[in-house]
């Protein structure tokens, strides 16, 4: 909690004005942050000062993990992050490769488990991360990536939190985060639930102790509109210590994930926040 209030307080200090033209508006912008979650010992990243829906980030999550390409199926788990990006993005509802309502295209999940190689067959870069971790193989390689330039025309939305590679040190598996861009009152809490909890999940199925993740973010910033509400009401909060993420130990594979894994296969104990800020949502 005290990594997530200072990047905002270093935002505001340290951080310079930028246009951005995609949503129209001036965002304070910083360059380069970084953050650690400690998930052996299950400090779940989850902010106080303010209500966080950690159940959505995790339905979202589960959706990336299966390859979901459409907002519908993100919608039957219990995520409705992908409906705007799907259904009211002017660019994208006028892409000819769109194919129809709530359609995302090769977004996100989509490379992660079925990048397209040369010859035109999927590649499955989960389900070969998970078999080497299983085997206790790391070739410093185990890495899951979304970002495919060759294919942005193809999806509603370039990826944010676009590569995560993970480290087998003994037992003890690790994982590095890479996000481009990030909201930073409204979405990184979502970001670093998903962080957290993909860690936690791999570990769990391939047999190894969770340790650390890391998570990095190179453009990090606060939208105009949201300034005040973050230095006069959730700055001025006094966080509550960190809950703990609870997951259901009969997860035992990818194909759990794939199947009947669900929203009540994770709990959260222990947390205490403070009121919910609406903050206002860029899309």
């Amino acid at each position: 909690m005290k990594q997530y209030l200072d990047l905002c307080q270093r935002i505001i200090d340290d951080g310079e004005w930028v246009e951005n033209e995609r949503t129209g508006k001036r965002c304070l912008t910083l360059i380069n942050a970084d953050l650690t979650y400690d998930v052996a010992n299950n400090q779940f990243p989850l902010i106080t000062t303010r209500k966080s829906y950690w159940k959505a980030a995790i339905a979202e999550l589960l959706g990336y993990l299966r390859g979901y390409d459409n907002a519908a199926q993100f919608r039957a788990i219990g995520c409705n992050t992908w409906n705007a990006n799907a259904n009211d993005n002017q660019a994208w509802l006028n892409n000819p490769h769109r194919k129809g309502e709530d359609d995302m295209g090769r977004v996100y999940g989509v490379q992660g488990r079925r990048w397209q190689k040369p010859d035109g067959t999927p590649f499955d870069q989960l389900r070969k991360i998970v078999d080497n971790l299983s085997r206790g193989i790391d070739d410093r390689g185990e890495i899951l990536t979304f970002y495919n330039p060759g294919e942005f025309e193809l999806g509603c939305l370039r990826p944010c939190m676009h590569t995560h590679t993970f480290s087998l040190l003994g037992d003890t598996l690790h994982l590095t985060s890479y996000q481009r861009s990030c909201d930073v009152p409204l979405g990184l809490n979502f970001n670093q639930i998903q962080v957290f909890t993909l860690l936690a999940l791999i570990a769990q199925i391939t047999g190894h102790k969770a340790g650390k993740a890391y998570h990095k973010i190179v453009n990090a910033h606060i939208y105009e509109d949201q300034l005040a509400l973050m230095q006069d009401v959730q700055l001025k909060r006094e966080p509550f210590p960190s809950p703990q993420l609870i997951i259901n130990p009969a997860i035992q594979s990818l194909d759990d994930l794939e199947t009947w894994v669900a929203l009540e296969d994770f709990q959260v104990e222990g947390y205490q926040h403070h009121e919910a800020i609406q903050y206002p949502f860029s899309v």
